[in-house]
């Protein structure tokens, strides 16, 4: 598939819950279906910084590095090759209107620009020590936040964990105006993990997600942890 996008995501912090799937149907994409890990359907709030970022091999000055915070769940779709595993989003924030008005036209991703800021104190160029991860943005009046700390030092994610489930998805789905659904393939190295304590989210859940997002936003995640991140390449995507 033919490379849209290409950028660096960086210190990933991955907030995670556990969720009735009648929560998620309706958000399902057609031809895809909800992945579960441990028989269980996870839902996940998600930090990270986008560096490096080029479009069609192109960088747009005052866009190329920027935060992220997306909200997301996991899904599968039976290709020739067997299982294909990726995500779909309720909502994506980024601090641009342009970078959120491209990503609604290219893919019809629920994008939207609210201002946001960062806080990362990993030390050590965020590869060894451990230390405070925090991505906020604001809505409204307001400053909504997801952050944790890191513990020990990032290592593989195990085969078959549920750090290899969250973070191991290579497909992006998106439902279309039309009906439809468009994936696209996300490459990327394996990513090495930190556990995380302490992780606290504080958002206005109802007035952001929906109603039916609050009581599971609302509780304390049943995990996270910081994934350090790598190069990626984002494939324009094909109607399926």
């Amino acid at each position: 598939m033919r490379s849209f996008l290409t950028a660096e995501w960086r210190h990933l912090l991955m907030l995670n819950y556990i969720v009735d799937p009648d929560l998620l149907r309706s958000h399902v994409p057609k031809g895809v279906e909800l992945d579960t890990w441990n028989e269980k359907t996870w839902l996940s709030m998600v930090g990270f910084r986008f560096l490096k970022t080029k479009v069609l091999g192109w960088r747009v000055p005052g866009h190329s590095d920027f935060d992220e915070v997306n909200l997301r769940f996991y899904v599968r779709r039976r290709a020739p090759e067997g299982w294909r595993r990726g995500v779909v989003f309720i909502k994506e924030i980024v601090p641009r209107r342009l970078i959120a008005t491209v990503a609604r036209f290219c893919y019809n991703e629920p994008y939207e620009a609210m201002p946001m800021r960062h806080s990362i104190e990993l030390g050590d160029g965020g590869s060894q020590n451990s230390g405070a991860v925090e991505y906020a943005w604001q809505f409204r009046e307001g400053w909504n936040s997801l952050r944790a700390t890191a513990v020990g030092a990032p290592r593989p994610a195990g085969e078959g964990s549920e750090e290899e489930f969250i973070t191991e998805h290579y497909w992006g789905y998106t439902a279309q105006r039309h009906g439809g659904c468009k994936e696209y393939q996300v490459e990327h190295a394996r990513w090495n993990v930190w556990q995380a304590k302490d992780a606290v989210l504080q958002c206005e859940a109802a007035g952001l997600y929906g109603a039916k997002f609050v009581e599971v936003l609302s509780a304390a995640p049943l995990s996270a942890f910081v994934a350090e991140g790598s190069p990626v390449s984002v494939s324009s995507g094909t109607a399926i």
